[in-house]
């Protein structure tokens, strides 16, 4: 998709299904790639053929389905800074915190060149993120807000999905957690943001407002 004059593209990796989002400015040869997953083959033919090249790479989280990828573009790419929220750096290097391991494939990561906290604000490859803590699905899950763009667009990970939410049944999700932090993040955007989830579709925060059957009106949620 483009929007006024930053592009953001997705890239599908199994087994999951998970996204992998590429963001750059037009005319711009430079871009943020966002949690790159199991297939990162896919990631390096689209930069390929779309004469990009990453100034960074976010994780939303350490879950292995979003760092798997890690590796291959810092190979790569060696002086990219990887960025993940404090709380689950952890994660990078323990295949048995980012799940890996108890699906009988054990992975690690490259470690963290930086971590990123809550009110963070990156200038990368042209574009402003905000950075904003949603634990739930993991202890140090963050989003990443882009207000360069109108309608804002959010880099959701698992928080917030189209007609549902991230899974809270790992060793370190709360459902509590999670739904505050929809409720007091994601639900406090205004009503045409566009969530970019780490699985599924797109959608917007005042669709799951109104219908979200887990913290949505239809769960009792309230503006």
């Amino acid at each position: 998709m483009q929007i006024e004059s930053i592009h953001i593209e997705s890239v599908l990796s199994q087994p999951f299904a998970e996204n992998t989002f590429i963001i750059w400015r037009d005319g711009q040869s430079d871009c943020i790639v966002v949690d790159p997953g199991l297939e990162p083959d896919k990631i390096l033919r689209f930069l390929d053929q779309n004469s990009l090249t990453p100034s960074a790479i976010l994780n939303t989280h350490g879950h292995s389905d979003h760092i798997a990828g890690n590796g291959v573009m810092k190979e790569k790419w060696p002086d990219c800074p990887l960025l993940i929220g404090s709380g689950d750096e952890d994660k990078l290097s323990d295949p048995d915190k980012n799940l890996s391991a108890p699906f009988g494939l054990p992975l690690t990561s490259p470690p963290a060149d930086r971590t990123v906290d809550q009110g963070d604000v990156l200038q990368l490859a042209g574009i402003s993120l905000e950075v904003f803590d949603t634990p739930g699905h993991s202890i140090g899950h963050v989003v990443f807000v882009c207000r360069d763009l109108t309608p804002l667009v959010v880099v959701g990970g698992d928080v917030l999905f189209k007609g549902s939410i991230g899974r809270t049944d790992f060793p370190d999700g709360s459902f509590q957690q999670l739904r505050d932090s929809i409720h007091n993040v994601l639900f406090r955007l205004p009503a045409d943001t566009m969530v970019l989830p780490g699985h599924g579709p797109s959608t917007t925060v005042g669709q799951e407002i109104e219908t979200n059957p887990f913290v949505g009106k239809p769960a009792g949620f309230a503006l």
